[in-house]
């Protein structure tokens, strides 16, 4: 599998976890789990990469 496909992935993981945590949960659980996804999401980058660089995420044309 090409590592291009990972981003995809991880994003519908994501959504259908946030997606279920809202439906289950309730508003409450549902933005406890985006913000510690959030802080998760940005530990991993600073692990990976040894920086908090997060303009690589948008895909700006120059």
């Amino acid at each position: 599998m090409n590592n291009a496909h990972w981003p995809t992935l991880i994003g519908l993981a994501v959504g259908i976890i946030l997606g279920l945590t809202a439906a289950f949960g309730g508003l409450t659980a549902f933005l406890l789990v985006l913000v510690l996804g959030a802080a998760g999401f940005v530990v991993g980058r600073i692990v990976e990469t040894g920086e908090v660089n997060l303009s690589s995420l948008s895909t700006r044309r120059r």
